[in-house]
């Protein structure tokens, strides 16, 4: 059983914070908490094990109310709070494991209540997952490279660390401002090698126009002229 999943033993029900977004396992997540019942929420995950689940939830038709059973979250755990005098507070938040909605639980609290399940990757289904996250990494450095090179230069390049294959295609999700829609099916995608295989088409198409962009870039600060001398 990995850390994460350990950290979610015992838990079945967790309180749930629809949001208009994904959250992934790993990415970070500042919230302004400003509604009456999640303030009461956090007041309720802060005295307890600081976790609640974010389901992505844009309302836009069927007048749906909530989030349908079966929908996949985040599990967010509070790492920080800054509670104001009126009640609202600014927390940043980490994300821990996936879930599962299985249905909601009448648990007479003012926010919604969810009996779920945790899951991760299938490892039986990431045979090759390693080689393409060693493909995937390499992109990712290029892309971070091109894009330092279009900043000027300025600051320092991040150090990027590889760790294991699915964490990588998490980190590489979170970096990207995807879609919604793209970033919901990369967090419900249990094979590691599937969404890694997804991550390197995306990045092959990126990573030239990156480059190229970046020369581009580097060029026009020369006014066009490149220092190097050439013999004629």
């Amino acid at each position: 059983m990995s850390e994460a999943l350990e950290k979610m033993s015992g838990i079945d029900r967790l309180p749930l914070f629809p949001l208009p977004l994904v959250m992934l396992p790993n990415e970070i997540l500042p919230l302004h908490i400003f509604e009456d019942r999640y303030q009461q929420m956090l007041r309720d995950v802060e005295a307890t094990n600081k976790m609640f689940g974010v389901l992505l939830f844009e309302p836009v038709e069927d007048f749906i109310e909530r989030p349908p059973v079966g929908t996949i979250g985040c599990v967010a755990e509070v790492r920080d709070s800054d509670v104001l005098e009126d009640g609202r507070a600014n927390i940043v938040t980490l994300g821990v494991v996936r879930f599962r909605l299985i249905d909601y639980i009448d648990a007479g609290e003012p926010y919604l209540v969810g009996d779920v399940e945790f899951f991760e990757d299938d490892e039986a289904d990431d045979n090759g997952a390693e080689p393409l996250a060693d493909e995937v990494f390499g992109l990712f450095g290029r892309i971070a490279k091109a894009a330092f090179k279009m900043s000027g230069g300025r600051g320092r390049l991040p150090d990027i660390h590889r760790g294991d294959a699915e964490q990588l295609s998490f980190l590489v999700t979170a970096a990207f401002n995807f879609e919604n829609e793209l970033k919901y099916e990369l967090l419900e995608t249990t094979s590691t090698a599937e969404r890694l295989e997804r991550l390197r088409d995306i990045l092959k198409k990126m990573v030239g126009q990156m480059e190229e962009s970046a020369d581009i870039h580097a060029v026009s600060k020369t006014n066009g002229h490149s220092k190097k001398k050439l013999d004629i």
